[in-house]
This record gives structure tokens, sequence and C-alpha cells, in this order.
């Protein structure tokens, strides 16, 4: 079951959590350590060993989020993406010492063979908490009844969102429903263009950063997600008389994937782009092009802290 992105829900009927910055893992049970399974469908219990030790009764099924919390006690999703794509056991296991992952789990979709998917949220919800899961890398995080009040904490702990969930609906295995809703608190910063690259259509995506102390850019991401047919014309115009054949990024800032098949420009562009959140190398997430800001210089391309 998935989620509607959306504005916070109020009233009576809705239950709020916390939105962990990870990865969603299905765990089933046959009588032994869980199978994990990933939304792709693909088995990935290797890539987790520490969950192995979480057991209950053989046709049990449940619904959560792998994530690796930082020492501050946020989840990071950078330290997961070392995790998420191992398949040797030995590999697997010194990170699990490394970064260990907590699964936070947070639906209980069949128990011992009865199915619980039709029933309320509720109900499964209240279910879930009375289970005796023990102790070990998993945890049920908890639910709040206080829509703004969870959002208010998720904020002041630099979390990635909400996710709001009707208390009377059931599980819709494969659906994007609205009983379930997700707010992301995203953020915005001007970003100068030092180059694009093609794709399906001719500009596939900004390649953008801020200046550093020498003048050249510090490279924070490649932005392909907001250009509409409209804005890829106006940015193709306006890209067209800067052409370089060289960087402006610092030495080797760009990864070479996003540096193969660049077209360079001269720094002198400002686009406002939208973006979840940074890594701690200074990367955006999920970046998004909203506009061009001739209003503004390169030099006045500060980045302020996400929490600003």
């Amino acid at each position: 079951m998935l989620a509607t992105a959306g504005a916070l829900p109020r009233g009576p009927g809705w239950s709020y959590e916390f939105k962990w910055d990870g990865v969603r893992v299905l765990s089933s049970f046959a009588g032994g350590p869980p199978q994990l399974w990933a939304r792709s469908g693909a088995v990935v219990t290797l890539a987790y060993p520490e969950v192995a030790a979480l057991s209950l009764p053989p046709d049990s099924l449940l619904d959560g989020e792998m994530v690796v919390l930082d020492a501050a006690g946020r989840p990071s999703f950078t330290a997961l993406a070392e995790r998420m794509h191992v398949r040797d056991p030995g590999r697997a296991a010194r990170l699990a010492v490394t970064l260990p992952v907590t699964y936070m789990i947070f639906d209980l979709l069949r128990y011992g063979g009865e199915p619980l998917l039709r029933i309320p949220y509720a109900d499964r919800r209240a279910r879930l908490e009375n289970l005796d899961l023990g102790a070990g890398h998993w945890m049920v995080p908890p639910a709040f009844a206080d829509g703004p009040a969870t959002e208010a904490a998720a904020r002041e702990n630099h979390l990635e969102g909400v996710m709001a969930k009707r208390l009377d609906a059931p599980y819709l295995p494969g659906a994007r429903s609205p009983d379930w809703i997700k707010i992301k608190f995203d953020q915005a910063g001007d970003y100068v263009i030092g180059g694009w690259r093609p794709g399906v259509r001719k500009l596939g995506g900004l390649l953008v950063g801020v200046p550093g102390p020498d003048g050249r850019l510090r490279f924070r991401g490649r932005v392909g997600g907001g250009i509409g047919a409209r804005a890829e014309r106006e940015l193709l115009a306006a890209l067209a008389p800067l052409a370089t054949p060289v960087s402006p990024f610092e030495a080797d800032a760009v990864p070479r994937e996003d540096a193969r098949g660049a077209r360079w420009v001269r720094p002198e562009l400002v686009a406002e782009v939208r973006y979840g959140n940074r890594t701690p190398d200074g990367r955006l997430r999920f970046p998004r092009f909203l506009r061009l800001r001739p209003d503004k210089s390169p030099d006045e391309c500060a980045e302020e802290d996400d929490d600003g």
C-alpha cells in the first residue's frame, strides 16, 4: 500500500507517524528468520542480517521501513545507501556492526495465518503494538492522535515529514491510496547552473552548484525534475550563449556519471530549486527545477541550513 502526497489532514479519524527516510521492507515468517522483501519484489534478506533474530509465528507478515540512524538518532539515507544493495554475507555482517539498521515496523498484515488486510488500520495497529517482538534492531515507532503536534515535532527533529493514516482504512496492496497521506518537508534554494546534460529530451538535467572560496562551483547535484517543455525552451535559449569547453566546477567535484556528455556553461545563471533535503556532502535529494532567477547573481547563492 502506497501513500498519496498532500496536506496534513485534520480530525479524529486519523493517526499520525513520523516519516522515516529509509526504504520499504516487508518481512514474512515461515518458522525461522524472516524473509525480507523490497518494494520491487526483490529478496533483500542478505542485506540486513541484524534482523534475523526477529521472530513471529509461521505465516505472518509485517510491513515497515529499514533505516540507519545517525549519532543524533536521526535517519540517514546516505548511510542506508551503503546497506541496501549489499548481497555479500561477509560485507553485510561487517556493515551490520558499523552501520546497523533499525527496522521501523508500522503494520501487521497477517498473523499466524490470519489475514488482517481487511480490518481497519486502528485494529491492525493495536494488534501490532500488543505483539511481543523482543529486543533487537527493530521497533514499532510511535503513532499520535494530534497531527499538528506531530508535524511540529518532526520539523523540530529535522525529520523527512509526517505520515497520516485513516483509522478505519483497510490495507490495499499495490494501491496508492488517499487513506495514507505523506507530508514531506521540502526545502528550496538558489543554485548556479554550471552545465547541463541531454537526456530523453534535449535537456535531461541541469548541473548545479554554489560558489566556493576560489570562485569555482561546489557541485550540488543534477536537477532533472520540474523541467517542462516551456521551461526547457527557456533554459536552452539562456544556456546556449554561455557555452564553454571548461567545467566551472571544482576539480573532480562532478561524479563521472553526471559529467559524461555534459555541456558546460559559464556560471552566470541562477535557478531556484526545490528539494527534499541535503546529504552530508551537500548533494540535493529529490531536486526539482522551479524557475530561473534573473534577479539573483551567482554570488548571492549562499546555502542556508536545511532547517532555515
